[in-house]
């Protein structure tokens, strides 16, 4: 495997060690999301006639009379499997300015739908159509969002790569440790990838997993996801060029990272992204 792959997560994952305290007092200009709620959601498999124009122009109604008018989420976005483990599966990813802004978020949703379909019948109907597209099973995970991503400044990607990884918490771990060691990386590697659109680092805040730490790739094309890993690689090595350097790096890995991960690949659909 790649080993700028491992350091990822390795060293990104030293934010969980951070208090939330420490991690406010340390906000980056622009403003930036806190949380991120990601809703799994799946298919209806039963659904006859499926036609993906046509679902697209339903959840675009959607988006058009409620997410875009919704000031309270910051950012919003729905994407579709790739190469995942179930093939039902979609994720609908909203981000929030603050945890009283979710709590919010839903009030001026439920006030928009009403806005948008003020008859009650045609309310009904639309959301009887909408809803037949999916199953009755979803799942949500809340996230808290994390210092020196890459923001994505928009354009024609394609691809979202998710890859989930578990961290340790080391008893001698420390905060300025991680701080030193995070922003060289970031600043050397991560931000200087032109095959990285976006990244965008995340660490458990409510779901099943406490250890669970997931990081968010924009890419344009599938062809330019192997790009990234060997780019990530050649900008490691020119940046750390002694064997000293490297050593360090791999120590940090091993010190707050558990070595297990999982990727996942999803499409981007674009019409539904705030």
């Amino acid at each position: 495997m790649k080993k700028t792959n491992h350091l990822f997560a390795a060293i990104t994952a030293i934010f969980l060690l951070c208090s939330a305290n420490v991690i406010s007092q340390e906000e980056e200009a622009p403003k930036r999301p806190k949380y991120v709620a990601v809703t799994t959601i799946h298919w209806n498999m039963d659904y006859q006639g499926f036609d993906m124009d046509t679902w697209k122009s339903v959840e675009k109604e959607y988006y058009d009379k409620v997410t875009a008018k919704n000031e309270l989420i910051m950012g919003s976005g729905l994407y579709m499997h790739r190469f995942t483990p179930d093939n039902r599966e979609l994720i609908a990813v909203n981000t929030y300015e603050s945890w009283e802004a979710i709590e919010k978020a839903t009030e001026r949703t439920g006030e928009l739908v009403k806005e948008g379909w003020p008859d009650e019948d045609e309310r009904k109907a639309y959301f009887k159509k909408r809803n037949a597209y999916y199953s009755n099973f979803h799942a949500d995970e809340i996230y808290s969002t994390m210092k020196h991503a890459k923001p994505y400044g928009g354009g024609d990607a394609e691809i979202l790569l998710l890859r989930t990884s578990h961290f340790k918490f080391p008893q001698d771990g420390s905060n300025d440790e991680f701080m030193e060691t995070f922003k060289e990386y970031a600043e050397n590697v991560l931000h200087k990838n032109e095959f990285i659109q976006g990244y965008y680092p995340n660490s458990h805040f409510y779901g099943a997993d406490g250890t669970e730490f997931v990081e968010g790739f924009v890419v344009n094309t599938m062809a330019d996801l192997d790009k990234l890993y060997e780019k990530n690689d050649e900008l490691f090595d020119a940046h750390w060029t002694t064997d000293e350097g490297k050593k360090k790096m791999g120590e940090m890995r091993d010190k707050y990272f558990t070595g297990l991960h999982g990727e996942a690949i999803f499409t981007i659909v674009s019409e539904l992204s705030k």
